[in-house]
């Protein structure tokens, strides 16, 4: 389910100074009064000692929290100087960190392994664990620790997101099927460039768009179409069999892609600016007044082209998702991912037996319904959420528990300081999401999210069984190989691919060459790499 953002994440970090570092707190604890410990996290528009959750949470659970905070755009940096310098604080609330990193604090003490905490104090991350084991699995080190905890973020329709969408007024017009293979999908793009949808008497038509992922989410137009003939995972290229890690980007069925691709971007089928726009460019394409100009789109999300939450609004309601489409050879696959999110909850070597309870306890209960809730919403019902009514459904249809639709207006010269948002490790699964309450008419504004998760029911039956997880971690002697090997060889693959796409490179001359050239570049330590970092016998 797609969770809107709306008014809470301006909150996405909230704000105050630091009175003092993590070196400086007094502990605290039974004897002592409330417990008293220093957390980093992201600086917001308001203060963090004045959160409803901030001071809900030290109310529940006698603490003082103090806050050592950095602008978003300057956390990691702000983390890494105080992790240099050894003035650290007791708890990374919200600390970005890699698996790689939580392997070399780990490894220095500085991060504390948690699982013994966890069993002890925290009752909901254990039934989490329980309950997804694969989460269990990609927040444990490979020595068997847990040095830190992520957002656990499932987000359904984001676990398929290499998506493809067309306009289906475009269709009917022409008198057009839905594309269910290459070929039909060549015989209507070549329609739609050749044939006049919009009917205008122009040729305006642009049969087929998307743009580069770090513009666009998943839109890679070799993202979609490739996976027609060899899984393409959109970012290390990675295949898995029998759990032997392999390469997708040197094998004849890439080639065969390339060369199906090519076809369509000689054939004027392609956007060229599909390999350099932003999503301003897709959006103004898509929302053009006047005639439609656009044809199809690689994307997870359709609002990035057309406007989906103006409700006076109704172009995006022709435009529906297009199937995986079956290859020459069969291949009939997507993209898929696991992920459980970014690292953000470490406790330090910093921190007092105490604090270290206190602070296992906050952040279990930030794994409960109720403490993720509060922590994503705030505390106080009928602002950031309340009861759903009983004729309220989730996204699948069924009762809902909560839901954040109809509640009164906010005032926009009023800074919401409820709660703390996408802060901190907490519950974010299919499971919490699935407590709200989502609009079930696909089309309108409001049933977004129940449009997503429609569409992704379409494509999760050509998952592949296999496929090389998000969060794996590197092992500490491949860390530094790991990063420079995946650098170059994915920045090969990317360079490579659209010049063969746009004919800059031939694929009948250049081909073995660049199969070639990926011996230089160390493929054979690269899948060695990744085939250990699965491998749980250390």
């Amino acid at each position: 389910m797609l969770f809107l953002v709306f008014a809470s994440m301006a909150l996405l970090s909230a704000c105050g100074s630091s009175e003092e570092s993590g070196a400086g707190s007094d502990g605290g604890g039974e004897s002592g009064g409330p417990v008293t410990m220093t957390f980093f996290a992201p600086q917001g528009k308001a203060p963090m000692e004045e959160n409803e959750f901030t001071k809900f949470i030290e109310d529940k659970f006698d603490v003082t929290l103090k806050w050592d905070l950095a602008p978003t755009d300057a956390l990691q940096d702000r983390r890494q100087l105080l992790l240099a310098s050894g003035d650290y604080p007791e708890v990374f609330l919200h600390g970005k960190f890699t698996t790689s990193d939580l392997q070399n604090y780990g490894k220095q003490g500085v991060f504390l392994p948690l699982q013994d905490l966890i069993k002890e104090y925290g009752p909901n991350l254990t039934k989490v664990m329980e309950e997804k084991p694969y989460f269990k699995e990609a927040i444990t080190a490979p020595d068997g620790n847990i040095y830190a905890l992520p957002i656990f973020n499932e987000c359904y329709h984001c676990t398929y997101a290499q998506k493809y969408w067309i306009n289906t007024e475009w269709l009917d017009n022409l008198g057009l099927k839905m594309p269910t293979t290459t070929d039909e999908l060549y015989t209507v793009l070549k329609a739609f460039k050749e044939q006049d949808p919009n009917g205008n008497g122009k040729a305006d038509e642009i049969p087929l768009t998307g743009a580069p992922n770090k513009y666009v989410w998943n839109g890679n137009i070799d993202a979609y179409l490739m996976n027609s003939f060899i899984y393409n995972d959109n970012d290390k290229y990675l295949i898995v069999n029998d759990s032997k890690v392999d390469f997708a980007a040197n094998k004849e069925e890439w080639k065969k892609g390339l060369e199906y691709m090519h076809k369509l971007y000689a054939e004027g089928l392609i956007d060229p600016a599909s390999f350099t726009q932003n999503d301003q460019a897709i959006g103004q394409l898509g929302n053009k007044e006047g005639d439609e100009v656009v044809g199809s789109i690689t994307t997870a999300l359709v609002s990035y082209l057309v406007n989906t939450y103006d409700k006076e609004i109704t172009r995006h309601q022709h435009w529906e998702i297009v199937p995986p489409l079956k290859g020459p050879d069969g291949v009939q696959t997507t993209g898929a991912t696991q992920s459980v999110g970014e690292f953000e909850f470490a406790i330090t070597n910093k921190a007092t037996e105490a604090q270290q309870i206190a602070a296992i306890k906050i952040v279990d209960y930030m794994f409960s319904e109720e403490g993720a809730l509060y922590a994503e919403y705030g505390p106080t019902e009928g602002k950031g959420w309340k009861k759903a009514d009983a004729d309220e459904k989730n996204i699948n249809g069924e009762p809902a528990k909560y839901s954040y639709y109809n509640l009164p207006e906010r005032d926009p010269n009023v800074i919401v300081n409820e709660s703390w948002s996408q802060i901190g490790a907490h519950d974010l699964s299919n499971t919490f999401r699935n407590l709200f309450a989502e609009g079930q008419n696909p089309l309108e504004a409001e049933g977004y999210g129940t449009r997503l998760a429609q569409a992704t029911n379409v494509y999760e039956p050509y998952a592949p069984k296999e496929v090389y997880p998000a969060n794996v971690f590197i092992r500490p002697e491949d860390t530094e190989s790991a990063a420079q090997l995946t650098t170059a060889i994915k920045d090969y693959v990317q360079t490579n691919m659209a010049q063969f796409i746009i004919g800059s490179k031939s694929i009948d001359k250049e081909w073995d060459s660049y199969v070639k050239g990926f011996d230089g570049l160390g493929l054979s330590n690269y899948l060695e790499i990744y085939q250990r970092a699965i491998e749980k016998d250390q």
